[in-house]
């Protein structure tokens, strides 16, 4: 169900309105939701992101333009069992052009930087500098790159694009 506070940019592409449960929440332009997707409110999704099937964006997530979420990417909001000091939501930030794999899950009160790629089934505990690969539970550095185009770089080096 998509719901009516649902603010969408132009161009937004929902995979089947019938099929995803989102509310309240901000989905900037051009980007894409899969199948089975549940994306809460006050979630911001900028311009440019994707979202494949089966993953949950809870309540204070953010992530920046050019962001992938792959398959069964789950995030949490708050560190603690529900008790009765109530629910308190902890702000999760992901920046731009920055890439989660499937069935990774990121733990609230993070940063994952610029152009990161967190691997598939990687648990995200800490901040994740800009240019970084990680992977593992917990999720640990395998790579730090200075910039975009050194990590472009290795990434081709290693796997080259097919044909």
């Amino acid at each position: 169900m998509l719901d009516k506070d649902v603010k969408l940019g132009k161009d937004v592409v929902i995979f089947d309105e019938k099929l995803i449960n989102v509310f309240g929440c901000e989905i900037g332009d051009r980007s894409f939701v899969g199948p089975f997707v549940e994306i809460t409110r006050n979630v911001k999704i900028g311009a440019d992101c994707k979202i494949e099937s089966h993953s949950f964006i809870c309540d204070s997530v953010t992530l920046e333009d050019q962001v992938f979420i792959g398959h069964g990417v789950m995030f949490t909001n708050d560190l603690y069992p529900k008790v009765e000091r109530g629910v308190q939501y902890i702000e999760t930030v992901v920046k731009s052009h920055a890439s989660i794999g499937s069935n990774a899950t990121i733990v609230c009160g993070v940063t994952i930087g610029r152009y990161c790629v967190v691997g598939a089934g990687a648990v995200v505990t800490r901040d994740v500098e800009d240019f970084s690969i990680v992977a593992g539970n917990p999720a640990k550095v395998l790579h730090q790159f200075q910039s975009e185009k050194e990590m472009i770089n290795y990434m081709t080096e290693r796997q080259p694009l097919r044909k």
